[in-house]
């Protein structure tokens, strides 16, 4: 059989493993030993679902097994929290200058910071949905005195309406919710990531 973990071809001696399921938890204990986690399976090159995880757990291990694996570990969390502090205070600060930008026809510079600042957010939701697997980062993980999904439910309300804002070309809008609602809350994440 063939192994792969994050691309990488990894020399592997079978011992007592017979199935699919007999190697993917011998090497999930491993994992548990260095604070890291599977996060993505692939058997033969095709992707495996959650609910299909039992099925391919019982299939015979083969000469012609390919196993790929993505993992993920804490430190790498942690290292991909503390990368995104600066990102996020800086992102904070420009958006106070988003109202200054519309109201001087830099529209483009405008539009480069709207995107920048929909990138933050997606990697910053990636990163804390994959902290979730290991319970003491995100245990520590409150955004004023709030949880991730508590923090976002009421975040995601003033993007969707700075989205509408936008659309409709409300610049006074944009502006104000930029610098009054989105901006201080860049802090908080920024604030509590560097806690982690």
């Amino acid at each position: 059989m063939e192994l792969y973990v994050n691309n990488e071809k990894i020399d592997i001696v079978l011992e007592n493993e017979k199935t699919i399921g007999d190697v993917l938890k011998s090497f999930e204990a491993e994992c548990e030993k260095n604070n890291a986690t599977t996060i993505h399976i692939s058997l033969n090159g095709k992707d495996v679902a959650a609910d299909e995880f039992d099925m391919i757990s019982a299939e015979p291990l083969t000469d012609d097994t390919k196993l790929e694996l993505i993992i993920v570990t804490e430190s790498e969390i942690r290292a991909s929290f503390t990368n995104q502090v600066a990102e996020c205070e800086s992102l904070s600060n420009e958006l106070l200058e988003l109202s200054v930008k519309l109201q001087s026809g830099k529209d483009k510079e405008a539009g480069v910071l709207i995107s920048k600042l929909a990138d933050f957010i997606e990697k910053f939701c990636h990163t804390a949905t994959l902290s979730a697997l290991f319970p003491a980062i995100h245990s520590k993980i409150t955004i004023d005195g709030k949880s991730v999904n508590e923090f976002f439910q009421d975040f995601s309300q003033i993007l969707n309406d700075f989205e509408q804002a936008i659309a409709s070309k409300d610049t006074v809008l944009m502006g104000d919710l930029a610098e009054y609602e989105i901006s201080p809350r860049l802090l908080s994440i920024a604030a509590t990531i560097k806690e982690l």
